[in-house]
């Protein structure tokens, strides 16, 4: 069969930054040596890129998980093409199609049945998407966004602007040109390109299980703390709507954190939680078919089946009388804050009202003491 053809510009691209990084980088360091501004800057720029991946195009763009303001937006879009991952439009059109078809080989545009390579970088090499979706018909919703659409107008200058611009700003406030170049120019871009396409390759590869087998996804930590809490990615494409990937509270999700903490100041509403019952009943269910999958050459078999199968319905049983309580007892604190927000409503109406009635009684007493 015939190769598609290969995409020169992509393939420039990442070979010319990566030997960059490869080369040039450690020679600096070794020749001349970096300073702790230039560090912390590319930690700070690829923090920056990093996070408008994962909370902007992915979290909020590609998934709808929450709401943001446009403040927070406009920081998302800028950050984007300094990542230089394509505009957001795009990037989100294709994990849509990476959702919907996910790990169909003629259709997810990543497919980690394809191997390490192809759906780390390889699928960006060559012409392989077919025009299913050129035209974003999956992405409506944002082609709606004047925010997503001006930054896809104007992707390209956004890309040098930001990926030349920044670099020579803190070059020329620390007088460190080509320092802060290499490091925060060429070093920055690669690792923030690799770390993001890990998310690609080694998190369907790489970690465990704890929710669904349909698909490659795994959980890795690991992958977690290079992705910004991406890594918990078996969890994601179960329940692709939730605005956290790690759920549990020591699990590394930085991302989910500035989400969350941006909600306290009014920059993110609306934040998309799946159900705790629909979690744990996922990971019941593995369980099960794990365990199942364990004994099923032991001899005695059959009984230790139907025991597993007696003791998961009567978990169900109990996990659904749980959750069933805790939603009326969620209810109830809900009725009750209603009622203590209805009363302090009415003491602040009381308040006023008395207010009222005491600057007209006032009011009575000096007209009427004219009369007097």
């Amino acid at each position: 069969m015939n190769k598609p053809p290969i995409i020169w510009t992509n393939v420039i691209l990442f070979a010319s930054t990566f030997l960059a990084a490869a080369i040039l980088v450690p020679w600096y360091a070794i020749a001349v040596g970096f300073t702790w501004t230039e560090i912390i800057a590319t930690i700070l720029c690829l923090g920056y890129c990093g996070m408008s991946i994962t909370a902007g195009y992915h979290r909020l763009w590609a998934h709808k998980t929450y709401d943001a303001h446009p403040i927070l937006q406009w920081v998302y879009a800028i950050g984007g093409a300094f990542a230089l991952q394509n505009s957001a439009l795009h990037w989100s059109s294709d994990h849509r199609v990476h959702h919907k078809f996910v790990d169909q080989n003629d259709k997810d545009p990543y497919s980690a049945q394809r191997g390490f390579w192809f759906s780390h970088i390889g699928w960006m090499l060559r012409e392989y998407q077919s025009n299913t979706y050129a035209d974003y018909s999956n992405a409506r919703d944002l082609q709606n966004n004047k925010i997503v659409m001006w930054q896809h107008k104007n992707y390209l200058l956004l890309t040098v602007a930001t990926n030349f611009g920044i670099p020579l700003f803190l070059g020329w406030l620390t007088d460190s040109y080509i320092g802060m170049l290499l490091s925060v120019g060429v070093l920055r871009l690669v690792l923030s390109h690799h770390f993001t396409f890990f998310i690609n390759s080694l998190a369907h590869i790489w970690g465990n299980q704890p929710y669904t087998d349909q698909n490659s996804a795994r959980d890795n930590g690991i992958l977690a703390f290079l992705t910004y809490g991406e890594g918990y990615h078996n969890f994601h494409h179960i329940f692709e709507y939730d605005y956290r990937n790690g759920i549990k509270w020591w699990q590394f999700d930085p991302t989910k954190w500035l989400i969350k903490s941006c909600s306290w100041l009014g920059l993110t509403r609306n934040l998309r939680v799946c159900p705790a019952d629909r979690i744990e009943k996922a990971k019941v269910q593995m369980q099960l078919k794990r365990a199942q999958a364990k004994v099923s050459h032991l001899p005695d078999a059959e009984q230790v089946m139907q025991r597993l199968e007696q003791e998961y319905e009567l978990l169900m049983e109990k996990m659904h009388a749980y959750y069933d309580v805790k939603k009326v007892l969620l209810q109830q604190k809900k009725q009750q804050l209603m009622q203590q927000y209805n009363e302090f409503d009415l003491k602040q109406q009381m308040q006023e009202v008395r207010r009222n009635l005491q600057l007209q009684q006032k009011r009575w007493q000096q007209l009427t003491a004219q009369f007097a």
